[in-house]
Order: structure tokens, then sequence, then C-alpha cells
């Protein structure tokens, strides 16, 4: 049987979590797919797949081999592609990203990107829950802060301030913090989701806050920092409009963190296919003439 046949219905499989969705990916029927990849099991006498009632995972065999096959498979397409002299790329490309991010500045950016290349599909996965990239399928993946995963490779390509803000009602009736300590006597907005947890990093100190709204998106935080019920912390641009409008005032400046990084995430030990490239210098280059999305330390 055609093991590169075996390879493909693995690898999809693995990324799209079914066989059935495999299946239709790849134009083939759902009970051909499941006998391929049970051929390469059985051929590479190893469980590849932990099959449930509800998804399949990797086994940790799988995780090993799902890694080594895709590096094959983007090097066949990649290897194709350059033969056949293709100039624009093609292909689906999934892509995922913070909510925040891809409503303010990747979305405004997608007509611009798919006209740019009609031969391409985007799937931008919009989600503010830590996405794996091998187990989840998608090629890029856009991330706020600092970086721990060193089997991921990463190209900086942006970087933004973070900052306090409060409407003025609620300034004009509590007052305003002095220092970043003074934030344990008043409401603050908690994003729930923050890497630090319901703790706020300032530029020589971390406090612990707390407030009687926890929120898990970031523009609820700005909906509620609006409303007047309390302190809030986010990226500068997340403000920008109640600032200008003089609904939101900033608090504790030149107590701020260092900018934070916002970066591109692919698998380390996997071809990236060019689809991948051109998005990733598409959004770079965009990013790059956004001046909130390039603070300097």
């Amino acid at each position: 049987m055609d093991r590169f046949l075996l390879m493909q219905c693995f690898a999809r499989t693995a990324e799209m979590g079914s066989f059935s969705a495999a299946a239709r990916d790849l134009g083939l029927s759902q009970p051909n797919v499941s006998r391929y990849v049970a051929a390469l099991e059985s051929h590479l006498e190893r469980r590849l797949l932990q099959r449930s009632t509800r998804k399949l995972h990797l086994t940790p065999e799988g995780e090993r081999y799902y890694a080594e096959a895709r590096r094959i498979l983007d090097a066949v397409t990649e290897a194709e592609s350059s033969l056949r002299s293709e100039v624009a790329p093609a292909g689906l490309l999934r892509v995922a990203c913070p909510t925040a991010l891809a409503h303010e500045f990747v979305m405004p950016q997608v007509p611009s990107f798919l006209r740019a290349y009609p031969d391409l599909e985007l799937d931008l996965q919009i989600s503010d829950r830590f996405v794996n990239l091998i187990d989840e399928g998608a090629e890029l993946a856009l991330r706020i802060g600092q970086l721990s995963d060193s089997a991921l490779r990463a190209r900086r390509i942006g970087m933004f301030q973070r900052v306090c803000v409060a409407a003025t009602g609620y300034l004009e009736e509590r007052g305003s913090p002095q220092t970043p300590e003074d934030l344990g006597k008043h409401d603050c907005i908690v994003y729930s989701l923050l890497s630090t947890g319901a703790a706020w990093r300032f530029a020589e100190t971390e406090v612990p806050v707390s407030g009687r709204l926890r929120v898990n998106s970031p523009q609820a935080v700005r909906e509620a920092a609006l409303a007047g019920l309390g302190i809030a912390l986010g990226p500068s641009w997340l403000f920008e409009e109640g600032l200008r409008a003089g609904r939101l005032r900033r608090v504790l400046r030149g107590y701020e963190a260092p900018p934070v990084p916002i970066h591109m995430l692919y698998v380390a030990n996997r071809l990236l296919p060019r689809r991948a490239v051109v998005f990733m210098d598409f959004i770079a280059d965009a990013f790059g003439r956004v001046e909130a999305l390039n603070a300097t330390a």
C-alpha cells in the first residue's frame, strides 16, 4: 500500500481530530481513512492514535511520528511547488490568534491578504485559550507575552505597552492610586486569562489585585472600565478610543512594566509552507505600521 498516502491520512486525522473530518479534507471515504491509519499502525507495530467516543488523541509514539511525518509531507509539497515554479502559495492555512489582536489588527488585514493570494484559504482560529499547534493542526499562532515552549520557533512581530486606566467618574469617587500597592484599596477588573493570574506586574513589583468582576475577554475588560466598574490593566491600544474621548484616564504613570512582545510561532521541526511564510510576512509588515504595536523599552 502507498506509504505516502498512509502518512497523509494519519497526519490529517491527527490535525483534525477525527477520521470523518480528515476524510472530507482529503476527498476520501471515512472507512478508507480509518483503514489506512490502521494499516500504518500495523506496519509500524505501534499504536499512533488513542480512540475515544469524543475525539482522537495522539499517543506518545504518535506525537513523535507525527512530527516527522509532517516534516516529510511539507518537504514534498515544497519540492513540488519549486519544480512547478509556483509563485503563488496555495492551500489551507490555519492560524491561531488571541481575540483582541484578531479583532483589532488581524481581521482588518484579511481582505487585502486574501486578495493578494487568491489560491489560498485562511482558517483563523480566534480564541484566548492556549493552542497547541501540533495537537490542533494550526501552522501558525500569534502569542502575547514571554515564551517558554522550546519546541516552537518564534518571530517577534510587535511590542506593546500595558497601562492602567479607569473611568473619570470612578476616579472622582474613589480617588486615584499613587503607587501599585494602592490598588489593594480599589476595585480592579480582573482578566482571568492573564498569565500572572490575579496579580499585576509593574516595573519593579508585582501586586495582587481583586475586585467584584472577573472576565475572560479583553473587550469585556474595556467595557467594564468604561462603565466605571474599577481600574483595568491592558494593552494601551485597547483603551485608546476611551482615553482620546476623555472617558478613561491613565493612572500609575511611570510604574509600567517593560513592553510586552507579540510573536508568531511555528513548530521548530516542521518545514514551514510558503503559505505560512507569506502570511507571517504580511502581518509583520502590517503590525510594523501600527505605532501602538511598536513600543520600546
